[in-house]
């Protein structure tokens, strides 16, 4: 056993990652103190962001991070709470808006700034984001990258990061719920989505009769079974989010139009 992959080594990865996790419920509760001062901030906002925790905090601590370190099936479990529940979770509780509201004026004008940068908006774009996150997930399985994040600390750190991070920025770029000056259409985010469900779906198939290098056969079926079905739900999930935002979106607008005909 190297010293990259003793009990030390995972150890202080799930400390770290149990830090940052209640840095980022310190930090939303210190926004939501801060906003409570000036007006209310919606309740279920702050039940997401603990619930997007929750599902981070489960595929990065505790017993299903120690299986997935050992099996596929469990590695695609923490896949799905890690790079696809978490972010949708995390995206919908409106982090942004909290800092804004919360922050005060000259340091929620360099946020503003920030968000509005040509480095943000090239990443936050729709194509951008999905290709991030979709072909990720392609580099990862099919190549020897799952395997040396299994023998390597800091390679399975920056991986989890990785799938954790792309999988928000994808959900915020198409489903997000925060101020973004650069949002895509409603056509061209449905169009990414649906490229992304369909490369995810196919990746899926592809595990079941591909596996990594040293997955088992029947673990291999299982893990790529779980990605398929527990991916869809997941997908769905985020379309409805989409298409309830476009239909709110045209709601007011023809109410408008009915009441000045």
């Amino acid at each position: 056993m190297s010293p990259h992959h003793g009990p030390t080594g995972w150890a202080l990865v799930e400390g770290a990652a149990l830090l940052l996790l209640l840095l980022a419920a310190a930090g939303y509760a210190a926004g939501l103190r801060a906003v409570r001062r000036r007006g209310p901030w919606p309740v279920h906002r702050t039940v997401l962001w603990c619930a997007g925790l929750l599902c981070a905090g489960t595929a990065l601590v505790g017993p299903l991070a120690a299986a997935a370190r050992t099996g596929f099936t469990a590695h695609m479990a923490a896949h799905l709470l890690l790079g696809m529940a978490a972010p949708l979770l995390l995206v919908l509780a409106a982090p942004v808006t909290l800092a804004l509201r919360a922050l005060p004026v000259a340091r929620a004008r360099t946020l503003s700034r920030l968000l509005r940068s040509p480095p943000v908006r090239v990443v936050t774009h729709p194509v951008v984001a999905g290709l991030l996150n979709g072909g990720g997930l392609w580099l990862l399985y099919t190549s020897g990258l799952y395997h040396r994040m299994h023998e390597h600390v800091g390679v399975h750190a920056a991986v989890q990061a990785h799938v954790l991070v792309a999988g928000g920025v994808f959900a915020a770029a198409v489903a997000g719920v925060d101020p973004d000056p650069h949002r895509g259409s409603f056509a061209l985010r449905a169009a990414v989505l649906v490229g992304f469900v369909a490369a995810h779906s196919a990746l899926a198939k592809h595990l079941y009769g591909h596996p990594p290098v040293g997955v088992g056969e029947a673990d291999a079926r299982a893990g790529a079974q779980l990605m398929y079905y527990g991916g869809d739900v997941l997908d769905v999930a985020l379309i409805v989010v989409l298409f309830a935002q476009w239909y709110g979106s045209r709601r007011p607008r023809g109410r408008a139009t009915r009441a000045a005909s």
